[in-house]
C-alpha cells in the first residue's frame, strides 16, 4: 500500500485540530488535507467571544466539566479523561500562545485577540505538513473496502484511506448530508444558544439593564436556570437566558419559540420570604417613597418599573402600601410572566444541538461505528455546550481524538 491519505471536511476550530494531531501522528508518513468550502478557515474562531476567542473553560474536572454540556454529556466523560482543558491549555503554551483565565472561569489568549489562536493553528497545520485547500468542499463520499472515494465541490475525484468529518453543525453543512449517505441517523439539528423575543411595557426602554441573579423557568416544563439576566432592546439575552435556550433547544423548537417565560427578579426570594423583606422595609421607612429607591439588589430604573407596573402610584409612601398590594408587587417581582414570541442568535457564535447520533460513534477514536474508517470531530456531532468555552472544548478534543486515531494510533482501552 501506498502512503496513507487521511481527507478532512473542514477547516475549523475541529477541522484544524483533527488534521494537526494527524499530521503530527504520521511526522510525514502520509499526506493530510483539509478542504474547506468557504474562503475562510477558521471563520467562527475569528468571531468568537467578541474577537477575543474564548477558547476554553477553567474547569479541569471532567466530572463537572460534562454538566456544562446539554446533550453529548456522558460520551465525552472518557474523551475529556484523555484531552481536557488542561491539555488545551498546554497544547497552545507549547505553540507559544498563552492564555489566561477570566473571574468567571472563562480562559482567552493574554493577547485579547481571535487572531492569536487562529494564526497559532494556521502555523501549528504548516508545520506539521497539513495541506490546506480553500472555496473547495468535499460533495460526496463512497464507501470503499479500505478507503473512500471523495468527490469535490468542483466535479474532481480522489480517494482516501480515512476521512474525517468536522463541518459544523449548520443543517446545510454537506457533513450531515455525507454521514447520512454513509448510513449514519442525524439527528434534526435546532438552534441551541439564543435571546429571546418580547414584546413587554414593563421592560420596554430599559435596553441595558442586568440584574446580577435572576431566576428563570419555562412555564408548563422543567426547564428552569439562574443567573445574570439583561434587558435587550428585542427583550432578554444574559447567562441565565442562554443557559435555558441550550438546555430547551429541542423542546423551544417544538413551541416554535413561543412561550410564557417566568422571571425571579431577586432569586433567592419566594412571594412569602419577599412579603416578609418587604413588611419589614415598610415599617423601617414609612415616610419614604417606594420608588426613590431599591431595597433590593436591583437596578433602580428595573425598581421603578416593577413598582408602577404592579400598580403602586410612583409618589407613594411606604406606610400608604397595605398588605394585599405588597403580596401583589411580591408576586409580580418573583414571578413575573414574560410571552416569549421568537429567538435571535447569540453575537455570530452559532450554535445547534442535533447532528450525528452519539449511539453511533465510538468516543476513544471518534470512529463511525457504521462505517470503518469515518471519524467525526465537532458540532456535526449531537453535542453542543452552554456558552463560556465549551463549544471550543468539544472541537479541541473531539478533534485530537479523531486525528491521532485516523493516523493509526489504537485508543488504549481504559
Amino acid at each position: 500500500m501506498g502512503e496513507m491519505r487521511v481527507v478532512i471536511v473542514g477547516g475549523g476550530a475541529a477541522g484544524f485540530f483533527a488534521a494537526i494531531a494527524c499530521a503530527e501522528m504520521l511526522g510525514g508518513r502520509g499526506s493530510v488535507t483539509i478542504y474547506e468550502a468557504t474562503a475562510h478557515p477558521l471563520a467562527k474562531v475569528r468571531v468568537s467571544g467578541g474577537g477575543r476567542c474564548n477558547t476554553t473553560h477553567a474547569c479541569f474536572d471532567p466530572r463537572e466539566l460534562v454538566k456544562k454540556y446539554p446533550r453529548g454529556g456522558r460520551e465525552l466523560l472518557g474523551a475529556f479523561h484523555r484531552f481536557q482543558p488542561r491539555d488545551t491549555i498546554a497544547w497552545f503554551a507549547e505553540r507559544g500562545v498563552e492564555l489566561k483565565t477570566e473571574e468567571d472561569g472563562r480562559m482567552f489568549p493574554v493577547t485579547d485577540d481571535s487572531a492569536t489562536i487562529v494564526e497559532c493553528l494556521m502555523r501549528a497545520a504548516e508545520a506539521a505538513g497539513v495541506k490546506l485547500v480553500t472555496s473547495m468542499g468535499v460533495r460526496t463520499a463512497e464507501a470503499l473496502g479500505d478507503g473512500f472515494w471523495v468527490t469535490l465541490t468542483n466535479g474532481e475525484e480522489l480517494r482516501c484511506e480515512k476521512l474525517v468529518i468536522a463541518t459544523g453543525g449548520n443543517k446545510a453543512s454537506a457533513g450531515l448530508a455525507i454521514a447520512q449517505k454513509l448510513g449514519h441517523a442525524i439527528d434534526p439539528p435546532v438552534p441551541s444558544l439564543f435571546t429571546f423575543h418580547i414584546d413587554d411595557r414593563r421592560i420596554e426602554g430599559l435596553s441595558g439593564v442586568a440584574v446580577e441573579n435572576a431566576g428563570v423557568a419555562v412555564r408548563g416544563t422543567k426547564l428552569k436556570e439562574s443567573g445574570p439576566l439583561l434587558i435587550t432592546h428585542w427583550g432578554m439575552s444574559g447567562p441565565a437566558i442562554l443557559k435555558l435556550s441550550a438546555w430547551g433547544a429541542r423542546e423551544l423548537a417544538g413551541m416554535n419559540y413561543e412561550f410564557p417565560l417566568l422571571v425571579n427578579w431577586v432569586n433567592g426570594y419566594t412571594r412569602e420570604t419577599l412579603v416578609k423583606a418587604l413588611t419589614e422595609v415598610r415599617a423601617r421607612n414609612p415616610k419614604k417613597h417606594v420608588t426613590t429607591w431599591s431595597p433590593l439588589a436591583m437596578p433602580q430604573r428595573l425598581w421603578e418599573r416593577l413598582v408602577t407596573a404592579s400598580g403602586i402610584a410612583a409618589t407613594t409612601p411606604w406606610a400608604q402600601v397595605g398588605n394585599a398590594a405588597l403580596a401583589k408587587f411580591a408576586g409580580d417581582v418573583t414571578a413575573a410572566e414574560f410571552r416569549v414570541v421568537g429567538k435571535s442568535l447569540f453575537k455570530e457564535e452559532f450554535v445547534t444541538c442535533g447532528g450525528v447520533r452519539l449511539s453511533e460513534v465510538d468516543f476513544r477514536t471518534m470512529e463511525s461505528r457504521v462505517c470503518p474508517r469515518l471519524h467525526f470531530a465537532g458540532e456535526v456531532l449531537d453535542i453542543d455546550g452552554v456558552t463560556g468555552g465549551f463549544n471550543f472544548q468539544a472541537a479541541w478534543t473531539t478533534g485530537w481524538l479523531a486525528g491521532r486515531a485516523a493516523a493509526g494510533e489504537v485508543a488504549d482501552r481504559k
